[in-house]
């Protein structure tokens, strides 16, 4: 349990994904500063496309939409997500 927790406080984050390869994790919270949410989503999308399997070919993240827990979606591209 103490290493769990340890690992959370540390900034681990777990994601899944269902049956459509749609992804789903949390980059932060409504109450975090914009410049955070920002950062949290390009460490979330180097991460995703360092676990891209080498099997995988052409453009692996195709669209990106974040949204809070019930709110809708905003498309975000990919590519510009570093700017």
């Amino acid at each position: 349990m103490a290493k769990a927790v340890g690992e959370f406080k540390g900034g681990k984050v777990e994601f899944r994904t269902d049956r459509y390869g749609n992804v789903h994790l949390p980059i932060g919270k409504a109450s975090f500063e914009a410049s955070a949410l920002v950062a949290n989503l390009s460490a979330a999308i180097e991460e995703l496309e360092r676990l891209k399997p080498s099997s995988a070919k052409g453009r692996y993240l195709k669209k990106v939409s974040i949204s809070s827990t019930m709110g809708p979606g905003i498309r975000i591209d990919p590519q510009r997500v570093s700017e």
